[in-house]
């Protein structure tokens, strides 16, 4: 791994320390987001909710929320359609939950990942009309390229809202009312930020909108209404769904984690207590990431994320802790079909595609529900973009996941013509290819991440935030760091080179994968740390050696411990 760092100019460090009161290390990393005076600085580090923007800037949203607005006065009947990932679960659960407080029993569908496909298909649809027409049908994160299913639902008499933030593959949506910001970049003063909300944010808008226009009308229940307190959702999709954590985001996200905290909603506390996310401790992006998120998404993998919609809505409390507990029995299925697939991935790659500058694996006997993950593992691993496909019939189906800088969608768009379907984020795509086109798609996906990188893609690349002191780890900086979050895409959590660390006692590997080690600063105070997965590369005693390594908290009986997660170590040498 080749370790990179930019240092800013050091006279604009001085000078935002100065005039921010913020120490050096801060400074150039609020430099990094191209922030340079206290008022910038101070608008980051301590997003007020009031910086939401009005959210009828968002183009189309005020008329979605007017047709919501009379499906109100009229009692009409709602259907709402949400996608089977976390985003689409919050999303749902978010506005099935509003409407609710007004007097409506929406109906909500969630496509099973097996029968229906991926979104707004007629499978779907035709399950969502089983109980009859509705007068309005709202689909949540799908429906943008879904111009025969909202012309089949138009064509039936019922009106159609799509709130969506998945970019178009081709001509956009034009009939009903499409609320999709990547498509509309005339989109008013809220700028490219603006664009980068997932579907929850945008509905969070959509309710904000509702509210406006009910509070005009004198409507009570839209006065007693603290919409602050659905953030809950929010944070869950908005994380999830590893969009950029700037911007809107960043308010959102910041100020639901603390919602989150302490949410009231029994299903979310019952999912909590059975991901270890324990009550009155501070939730991350990491609890989101890695305990929360899969197990909402082991539902759709595995099962029915209608579940997992149900469970955010529940207000049972014998309900909520059985099925909270269903879904961790889900997300340990999950957990044990993704570690099969991954090791036969690897062995797969190692066999014949290791030179290949894009990979597109296919195996008979993978599940498509869980391949995503795997995908996400092989190309951290391997440093390439990679597709991983399962087995679904006549078809081959899974997901993409890509580097930095290597855009998915476009990649995507040059193998178009061996593709069933496909479509996603320039990071994370779903792909379903019919079988005997497998070997036609896997030359020319590696053809197009070749044209699109120019050249062949170099070894994996670690960018350093910044140069620090041992001396300089201290309480105080932590303080600091904790204002940046929630660290995510778009704000990633910094990275730290340390030079001159010497081990004086060999590291202590435990669960055979990962290692502790501890070391002294030159004012003989003692530090410690921890490496995961990364026992197979355990560095020397007595070398003096640069570190890079994140710093966090280790809380464990209720006492926090300030610890380094070792990402690299090599041998000292200038700092490059």
């Amino acid at each position: 791994m080749r370790w990179t760092y930019t240092p800013p100019p050091a006279a604009e460090v001085e000078a935002l320390s100065s005039v921010a009161k913020v120490s050096p290390a801060l400074a150039e990393l609020l430099l990094r987001h191209d922030l340079r005076d206290r008022e910038a600085t101070e608008r980051f580090l301590q997003p007020p909710l009031a910086a939401i923007e009005d959210p009828f800037l968002v183009p189309n949203l005020e008329s979605a929320a007017a047709r919501l607005r009379a499906a109100i006065a009229a009692r009409e009947q709602v259907v709402v359609l949400g996608d089977y990932d976390v985003d689409g679960v919050s999303s749902t659960a978010l506005l099935v939950g509003i409407l609710r407080r007004f007097g409506l029993q929406p109906r909500f569908v969630v496509p099973r990942r097996a029968e229906d496909g991926y979104g707004l298909s007629r499978s779907a649809i035709d399950r969502a009309l089983e109980e009859g027409t509705p007068n309005l049908f709202v689909a949540l994160d799908c429906g943008t390229n879904s111009h025969e299913e909202v012309g089949f639902l138009l064509g039936k008499g019922t009106d159609v809202i799509v709130i969506d933030h998945h970019r178009s593959k081709e001509k956009p949506l034009e009939q009903g009312i499409l609320v999709n910001p990547h498509l509309q970049v005339d989109a008013g003063e809220l700028g490219e930020e603006y664009r980068n909300l997932c579907t929850v944010g945008l509905v969070f808008k959509l309710a904000h909108g509702l509210l406006k226009l009910l509070r005009q009308d004198g409507n009570v229940t839209a006065h007693e209404i603290r919409l602050r307190d659905e953030l809950d959702l929010v944070a869950l999709g908005t994380v999830a769904d590893l969009v950029p954590l700037l911007g809107e985001n960043r308010v959102l996200s910041r100020h639901g984690l603390k919602i989150l905290e302490g949410t009231a909603r029994p299903g979310l506390r019952a999912l909590m207590d059975v991901a270890g996310v324990r009550p009155g401790r501070e939730v991350t992006p990491i609890d989101i990431s890695f305990r929360l998120g899969p197990r909402i998404n082991a539902s759709g993998r595995l099962a029915d994320a209608a579940l997992s919609v149900e469970l955010m809505l529940s207000t049972d409390a014998r309900f909520s802790a059985e099925t909270a507990r269903q879904l961790d029995d889900f997300n340990r299925e999950r957990q044990d079909i993704e570690r099969q697939i991954t090791e036969e991935a690897e062995q797969m790659i190692e066999r014949g595609f290791a030179d290949a500058q894009g990979i597109v694996l296919y195996h008979d006997n993978w599940h498509p529900g869980v391949v995503g993950i795997v995908a996400g593992r092989v190309t951290r691993k391997y440093n390439r973009p990679c597709v991983v496909l399962g087995n679904d019939g006549g078809l081959a189906k899974g997901s993409g996941r890509s580097l930095n800088g290597i855009n998915l969608v476009e990649v995507l768009g040059d193998c178009a013509s061996d593709l069933d379907s496909w479509g996603g984020h320039p990071m994370a795509v779903g792909v379903a290819v019919a079988k005997d086109r497998l070997d036609a798609f896997r030359e020319r996906f590696a053809a197009a991440v070749l044209a699109h990188v120019g050249q062949e893609i170099a070894e994996a690349e670690l960018e350093l935030s910044a140069w620090i002191e041992a001396e300089q780890i201290t309480e105080e900086l932590m303080a600091e760091l904790d204002a940046l979050h929630p660290f995510g895409q778009g704000n990633p959590e910094p990275v730290f080179g340390i030079a001159g660390v010497v081990l004086r006692q060999r590291p202590i590997v435990f669960k055979e994968q990962h290692f502790r080690f501890g070391f002294t600063d030159r004012q003989g105070r003692r530090l410690h740390g921890v490496a995961w997965k990364m026992a197979d590369r355990v560095p020397p005693v007595g070398e003096v050696l640069d570190v890079a390594a994140k710093l966090t908290w280790n809380r464990f009986n209720g006492r926090k411990l300030l610890q380094l997660e070792l990402i690299d170590w090599r041998h000292s040498r200038s700092r490059t």
